[in-house]
């Protein structure tokens, strides 16, 4: 989640609906300037009992955090709390129960995205060794409680955490139990953010069967693939969801202002601080009626803010956020993105995926997403079949799109090697939550504590 470092009492006040539509006209940039953001979190554990550490204890969470300063990171302070660094390589943050993630910097090709998450890890597992933390590369704790997590000391975190639970049943799972994977990525021309937010957000649910990697709950088997898919089915559903109007002719960056204004808000920064406004309206917010801010009217780092508290499964802010993967190894951070890259930043590839997804009905979407965190690859298309049926065409488009881009690294290698991990899924039919499954029926005798020797960085 967004990390926020100062406040901005000098921004402008909203005062416009141009000024709504701005952030996302800001995001159009040439060809020659679109760009790749990888980010991913990660499960952080004792080596010693596999607790998941508190914020402050010895050898804990803010430790780990500050040793990153031998790397040159810099704190970022909340409240008198570390509670990310910032660097080269982006942000290195908190998730609310401690799980660490690095919000990459944006880059040029797949190339500096995978040598980015590398240099990220090797660091961490230094400081790792030094402190007795492992980590872990999965979509859900296997094996903790809710009451066995701790709280990190973020501001709208506490928000959130009081909120979650009026809206929903499993909100709080997602922000204390949850790990993904996530790609941020360019558009030219709002005809392309469109073109774009239709492919990513129909073909979401192949990229959460390819990625499914969270089927273990309190150490079981949970009966999903990807239960970190299944929790967003009921977090909160004025803020999640596969978007229908997205598919409406006319849909434009008009139309998710309007989506916006309807998401109700979590909070309001002022002075370092996070006051809470958990379900109001932003609506009411530009009138100067908001109950949180009364007379005031908001400012355009409120909108900003706003921006980053819906969960679609693919968002619009100034670029596009694919949202749908859980949490895994190296590998698969970096095939991620080299997935979304290859069938968005090449026309022909872009245009080859949406043939594959123009005809499909919004009932057909709706059902292929509600079934795939329990089937994967098995999830019934819109029209027959399943998806399974189409995920080696669309890893062909997408090897073609990368390699009509010819991002070549020092070894003459284009980016298709990163799609490696995806092949063999779809080869093998096997996604890897079914792997585990088969290791926890298997070898493991049913103690998914051998998940740690298995799926650790």
């Amino acid at each position: 989640m967004s990390t926020r470092q100062v406040s901005n009492s000098n921004d402008p006040v909203i005062e416009s609906r141009e000024q709504l539509v701005a952030p996302m006209q800001r995001g159009e940039k040439p060809r020659e300037n679109w760009r790749i953001g990888t980010e991913h979190e990660k499960f952080v554990y004792s080596t010693r009992d596999y607790h998941a550490p508190s914020y402050a204890e010895q050898g804990g969470i803010r430790d780990l955090l500050m040793a990153l300063t031998e790397y040159g990171w810099e704190p970022i302070i909340e409240g008198g709390n570390v509670i990310a660094m910032g660097g080269a390589d982006g942000t290195v943050s908190l998730e609310p129960a401690g799980q660490l993630e690095l919000s990459g910097a944006p880059l040029e090709n797949l190339h500096e995205t995978c040598a980015e998450t590398g240099r990220h890890l090797a660091q961490v597992k230094a400081i790792g060794d030094k402190l007795g933390i492992g980590y872990l590369g999965l979509g859900l704790w296997p094996d903790k409680r809710r009451e066995d997590l701790p709280i990190m000391p973020k501001g709208r975190y506490e928000i959130m955490l009081r909120h979650m639970p009026r809206v929903g049943s499993m909100g709080l799972d997602m922000m204390l139990r949850t790990c993904t994977i996530q790609t941020n990525l360019d558009y030219a021309s709002e005809a392309d953010m469109v073109q774009k937010f239709r492919v990513s957000l129909a073909l979401q649910p192949l990229a959460t069967a390819l990625f499914a990697n969270s089927p273990f709950l309190e150490g079981k088997p949970n009966g999903f693939l990807s239960y970190r898919s299944h929790i967003w089915s009921d977090t909160d559903p004025a803020r999640t969801g596969m978007l229908p109007f997205v598919f409406e002719d006319g849909f434009g960056y008009e139309r998710y202002v309007d989506y916006m204004l309807d998401v109700p808000m979590y909070f309001v920064f002022r002075d370092g601080k996070y006051i809470d406004a958990a379900g109001q309206s932003f609506r009411d917010f530009l009138d100067g009626k908001l109950p949180a801010l009364p007379g005031e009217k908001p400012l355009k780092s409120d909108w900003i803010d706003h921006l980053s508290t819906a969960f679609p499964e693919v968002r619009l802010k100034s670029f596009l956020e694919m949202r749908g993967a859980d949490g895994g190894p190296w590998s698969r951070i970096c095939a991620l993105p080299a997935l979304w890259v290859g069938l968005l930043y090449d026309q022909t590839a872009l245009d080859a995926a949406w043939d594959l997804v123009k005809d499909w009905d919004m009932d057909g979407r709706e059902r292929l997403r509600s079934s795939v965190p329990k089937l994967g690859l098995d999830a019934p298309l819109p029209g027959g079949g399943t998806l399974r049926d189409i995920a080696g065409e669309v890893l062909r488009i997408a090897r073609a799109g990368l390699s009509a881009r010819n991002r070549l690294n020092a070894a003459g290698d284009n980016e298709t090697g990163y799609l490696l991990p995806l092949d063999e899924i779809v080869s093998t039919g096997k996604t890897p939550a079914e792997r585990l499954l088969d290791l926890y029926h298997g070898e493991w005798s049913g103690d998914v504590s051998k998940v740690y020797a298995v799926k650790s960085f």
